[in-house]
């Protein structure tokens, strides 16, 4: 496996006013627009200030979902909603249900739900795991190894012990890495223009590499 350096940019500090251009290609800054409309254009026009850090994260979540595919077959593509789960110590808050009520993917209403453990993971399409579990976290991903959920966390580490993304900070911007490998082998898909966004990618090994 080989980590790629990317750019991109998101900044929890950032003038919520500004306006986020969008051409044929996504912008660089593309789930920063997703972070302004989620928590409305009047309410922050208002307030003359910009999303808190975990409000951006949960931005990043919520976007995840449109740019990540499942499996048909998928525990969590059972039900009629995008399901967000968060392990017990839930760093959020309010922030995930009150910022992402009303919205949906794909026409799936977005549905959040906070897990006492990893085990009543297997019907979630999004796991966000809190840097608490770290101890905890050889056991937790293999309870949804075979369930096809996409695991976040903002953990140390996380995505070189096998997380799938993992939140990282850059001054007051918050980026993200992605471990390439651990999605496939969960027989997930992620959008090219996803991985051009992430801070750095680590793509399976392959033959000649």
């Amino acid at each position: 496996m080989k980590p790629e350096n990317r750019t991109g940019c998101l900044s929890y500090r950032t003038d919520p006013r500004a306006s986020w251009g969008r051409g044929a290609r996504l912008s660089m800054c593309f789930i920063a627009a997703g972070a302004w409309m989620l928590f409305g254009a009047a309410g922050l026009a208002a307030q003359q200030a910009a999303p808190s850090e975990f409000q951006v994260k949960a931005a990043y979540i919520y976007n995840f979902g449109k740019f990540v595919k499942w499996p048909a077959v998928a525990p969590a593509n059972q039900s009629g909603s995008l399901t967000i789960c968060v392990l017990d110590g839930d760093p959020f808050g309010n922030t995930l249900q009150s910022d992402l009520a009303g919205e949906s993917v794909d026409g799936k209403p977005v549905a959040v739900k906070r897990l006492p453990r990893a085990h009543d993971a297997a019907a979630c399409h999004i796991l966000f795991i809190g840097s608490a579990q770290g101890k905890d976290l050889g056991q937790i991903l293999a309870a949804v190894d075979q369930a096809s959920v996409l695991t976040v966390s903002d953990m140390p580490d996380f995505s070189k012990r096998g997380g799938m993304i993992q939140f990282i900070l850059e001054g007051d911007r918050v980026r993200f890495e992605i471990n390439l490998d651990s999605a496939e082998k969960s027989h997930l898909v992620f959008d090219s223009e996803l991985l051009k966004v992430a801070a750095a990618v680590t793509k399976p090994a392959r033959p000649g590499d």
